[in-house]
Formats: C-alpha cells, sequence, structure tokens
C-alpha cells in the first residue's frame, strides 16, 4: 500500500478495523502537496485555515512564543499526522506549526473533510480519536516537563518517537531517521542546547541509544523503557473497535 494517505491509513489501522471502503474516502479526498524546508511554517499563528496539513514526509512541531522571544515546542508530528484537525472548529490558530528539516505535506479542504465525516460516523470517530491523542500525548509532555528529570525525559521521547514511528513502518532495524538540532530538543524538553548535548552522551555512553548525524539507532529498547519509565498507553496503539 503506497500513496498519498498511507501513513495515515496505517495509523488509524493500529487502533481499529478500517473497511475498504473507508480506505477509497480517503484515498479520494481531494489534497494539494507543498514542500517546506527547516524552519518554515506549515501553520501560521492567527490564521483562519480552511484546510487541515497532513504531514506525508519528514517532521514538524508545533511552537508557541512567549513575549521574551523564547520558543517552546509543544509536539512533533510525523507522517500520517493531521497537524491541525482542529482548526476546523476552532477557526483561528494559536501557534503555528514549523518544519524540523525537509518537509512535505498535503492539505485537505476542511469541507472535503466534513463530507468523508458526514458519510462515514465511524471515520469520524477515528478522526476525533487521533485529535484525542494529541491531547494524551501533550498531556504527558506536560507531565515530563514539570516531573521527569532531565536524563528519563530525552529517553522518554526517543520512546515515544520510536513507537509512533514504528507504527507507521518508519522504523528500520531499531534505527528511525530524526533530522532536529540539539536546539529544537532543547525547545521540547525546556533545557539549555549544553544540557541537552550532555543527556545525548549519558544516552551514548549508557550503550542505549546511537546518533549520528540525523539518524538514531536504538541499541536497548527494553533499558531505555526502564530508564525512561516508558508506558505508550497513553499513545492507544492497541486495535479495538471505535
Amino acid at each position: 500500500m503506497t500513496g498519498t494517505f498511507t501513513a495515515l491509513i496505517l495509523a488509524l489501522e493500529r487502533r481499529d478495523h478500517i473497511s475498504e471502503e473507508e480506505k477509497r474516502l480517503l484515498e479520494q479526498l481531494p489534497f494539494r502537496i507543498r514542500t517546506f524546508a527547516a524552519g518554515e511554517k506549515l501553520v501560521v499563528e492567527s490564521s483562519r485555515p480552511t484546510e487541515s496539513c497532513l504531514v506525508l514526509n519528514g517532521f514538524a512541531a508545533r511552537q508557541q512564543y512567549v513575549s521574551e522571544g523564547k520558543r517552546q515546542l509543544t509536539a512533533v508530528h510525523i507522517a500520517g499526522d493531521f497537524v491541525d484537525l482542529h482548526s476546523m472548529l476552532l477557526k483561528v490558530m494559536d501557534h503555528s506549526v514549523v518544519s524540523l528539516g525537509d518537509c512535505i505535506a498535503a492539505f485537505v479542504p476542511h469541507t472535503s473533510l466534513q463530507a468523508i465525516i458526514a458519510a462515514s460516523p465511524h471515520l469520524g470517530r477515528l478522526l476525533w480519536l487521533s485529535t484525542v491523542i494529541d491531547a494524551a500525548i501533550e498531556r504527558n509532555w506536560v507531565t515530563c516537563l514539570g516531573r521527569r528529570p532531565s536524563n528519563t525525559h530525552l529517553a522518554h521521547l526517543i520512546c515515544e518517537l520510536y513507537a509512533r514511528l514504528e507504527t507507521v513502518g518508519l522504523v528500520r532495524g531499531q534505527s528511525f531517521q530524526l533530522p532536529v538540532t540539539q536546539s529544537d530538543i532543547a525547545d521540547i524538553v525546556g533545557l539549555s542546547v549544553v544540557h541537552v548535548n550532555r543527556m545525548i552522551q549519558e544516552l551514548r555512553a549508557s550503550g542505549l541509544i546511537r546518533w549520528d548525524r540525523k539518524m538514531v539507532t536504538v541499541l536497548d529498547i527494553d533499558r531505555l523503557h526502564e530508564l525512561a519509565d516508558f508506558d505508550p498507553t497513553y499513545l492507544n496503539l492497541i486495535r479495538e473497535a471505535r
């Protein structure tokens, strides 16, 4: 199965059965494709989108700035993620979504998404589920920011990305692409770049990961889970009727 909506379908199928007719409804959605370089905005703060943005390749992140100019990344999106389904209801975006490295995205009209939700309430529930999972991930990130030690916070982020990328077939031989800078990581975990570099070196020295430029290899997933106290329940990766 290859196509514009392949990763989205894989992510939804991990959570529930999708009929062939439902797959056709998704695959027939109209869309336009755009490519983005690192730092370019897929979605602009204060805009009023009439389309929702689906990541096809690469990584994107939700970002917000405080008045002093400091940035916080509040979510990382991967292939198969709609980054702003909520824009159908919220109308005005209170944050932007920025590309982390090169990124390709498809933009689907809200009217077309509303039409398939009307045609298939089950697909509507699954799209709703994806926004609920986004909220669950953000709750977990808040907990990590507030209560996890810095070394376990980074380990937890790697465990999460590994699980999510594996779901859409983007982990190969325990390795996955992660084209982010240490500055990006710092803006996720709320620490300095120097501290992030130290944490990466500690994980390497412990024999848990190998991080070469844009490629992360998990060398011991069980020990990494143990260090991170990682429980994937919040990712809702169990397939059941929704």
